[in-house]
């Protein structure tokens, strides 16, 4: 195991792999003080006012004089960024990593021609009012069926749909509507009461194409007996579902998230830059990857500019940034109130550190499409998409604009699970260990026994596995399903 890394030949830090002891040596540097695991060491006397130079930009500057071999961190350095700032179209496009690969995947297709990786049967509540009713129908369904022959029978509970307005009751109406159209469900039930604001009548005019074979819609109100007519309206889907079969389909089937939560000081060394890896070879392979969390964006967001298409994406981009960060001003918050309590144990110091580290889960291909939350992925390759940074909307965000899966990085760990599975990956190895029964993959091998290129070669058998149906989720295998909506206005 190494004990330590340079990530960059300029960085004038060093990040250690395991807790080191004042006295101790890197690099000839006499350490002055212990420096915990994944933390940052000074390899350099670094002046007031100088820059901290980690993945080889900047990631703040330093408060006060710091001397060779003193831990860098919180107590000596701020971040260098702060408002809205102007950006020039400077295309920049590195040398992307992969190759060519006639691996497969066993997938369902369904009507409109997309691909779904799971054959599950939704209840979609309109309201978080009928919650309860959406449970009753799936127990009552289930102590009459055997429903061993698809995925599951769920539903995702929800508090939204009634006393919200303009841009948050739309985007609650167009998030659901994605769902009612993953192609991860084989059948949908949309399930609402009759009084809210989300009424039916105007989520169907407004649902688009859809598979009406497949979808159902129940208003509560309008029945005597809503549990009796959710059972009979789920038998009709299942009957419809039950005999669907997997195909065999080539990569470019697949959509996947990126994600990362709970994050450390070396989720940039080693999960970030997986994923990064793996989104660049679905990309090199005609398959569609997003990357969300906007406000992780900040402060390494030009890397991602510089590798726009062309103009319109790099404007894109451009607005994707600034819209969020007006969001921020608009409710006299601070834009660069980041990192958390935790990223800060973990070893991250600034919000440019935990960016350039976040941003390297979508590689080094071109950016091909920017979308808004609702939007569906529309682009084969790498799309940024507008979320926050919070796990549960970011995860629901990327699911609904059509991502089968979401691959989550996490540092310092978290069991929840979207409505899609999501994959959590280990910064290190420690956590991967203590928490095996959350964590489905450990990147933390990477410094300790196995070269990027095996690792790769790994994650891609296990997400090939899952996304065929041969393993499970950790999430899916401890029912963890959740979904939550962004919402910014005022509650009625």
């Amino acid at each position: 195991m190494n004990d330590f890394i340079v990530i960059h030949k300029i960085d004038n830090v060093a990040v250690v792999l395991r807790p080191f002891k004042k006295g101790e040596q890197i690099l000839g540097v006499t350490l002055l003080e212990d420096i915990p695991q994944a933390h940052k060491v000074a390899l350099v006397d670094i002046k007031k006012g100088e820059n901290i130079i980690k993945y080889g930009n900047p990631i703040g500057h330093a408060t006060k004089d710091i001397k060779k071999g003193s831990h860098v961190h919180v107590q000596n350095v701020a971040t260098n960024l702060d408002d809205v700032i102007t950006y020039k179209y400077e295309p920049n496009y590195p040398e992307v990593l992969g190759y060519k690969s006639d691996r497969t995947v066993d997938v369902f297709e369904r009507k409109n021609g997309e691909y779904g990786i799971r054959n599950e049967l939704w209840i979609i509540q309109t309201v978080g009012c009928v919650s309860g009713m959406a449970n009753n129908i799936i127990k009552e369904f289930k102590a009459k069926h055997d429903t061993s022959c698809i995925d599951g029978v769920f539903t995702f509970t929800h508090p939204f749909g009634c006393s919200q307005m303009g841009d948050d009751l739309n985007l609650t109406r167009k998030l659901l509507q994605d769902m009612v159209k993953h192609p991860n469900a084989g059948g949908v039930l949309v399930l609402g009461l009759g009084c809210e604001e989300n009424q039916m009548s105007e989520f169907i005019a407004s649902l688009g194409e859809y598979d009406k074979d497949r979808t159902r819609f129940l208003v509560s109100q309008e029945v005597e007996d809503e549990v009796e007519a959710g059972v009979k309206l789920l038998e009709e889907l299942f009957d419809q579902m039950k005999n669907d079969n997997r195909v065999t389909r080539p990569l470019s089937a697949l959509r996947i998230g990126l994600k990362c939560g709970g994050s450390d000081g070396m989720s940039g060394i080693t999960a970030n830059p997986l994923l990064g890896r793996f989104s660049d070879f679905l990309s090199l392979n005609d398959a569609s990857t997003v990357l969300g969390e906007v406000p992780e964006m900040f402060g390494a967001e030009q890397l991602l500019m510089a590798r726009a298409k062309d103009k319109l994406t790099f404007d894109k981009i451009v607005e994707l940034i600034n819209d969020f960060k007006v969001y921020f001003k608009n409710h006299d918050q601070v834009i660069y109130d980041n990192p958390s309590p935790g990223n800060k144990n973990g070893g991250i110091t600034t919000l440019e550190d935990k960016s350039l580290g976040c941003v390297q889960k979508g590689g080094a291909s071109k950016v091909n499409d920017v979308l808004k939350m609702g939007d569906r992925i529309k682009s084969k390759g790498l799309s940024l998409l507008t979320t926050p940074g919070n796990d549960l909307v970011a995860v629901t965000t990327l699911a609904a604009s059509g991502c089968q899966m979401v691959l989550f990085t996490t540092g310092r760990g978290t069991p929840f699970g979207g409505f899609v599975p999501t994959v959590k990956v280990a910064t290190n190895t420690q956590l991967a260990t203590k928490k095996s029964n959350w964590i489905d993959f450990n990147a933390g091998a990477l410094v300790d026994e196995k070269n990027m290129d095996e690792l790769l070669e790994d994650f891609i058998d296990l997400i090939c596995d899952i996304a065929s149906g041969k393993k499970q989720a950790k999430n899916e295998q401890n029912n963890f399903r959740e979904i939550s909506i962004f919402k910014d206005g005022v509650v009625l």
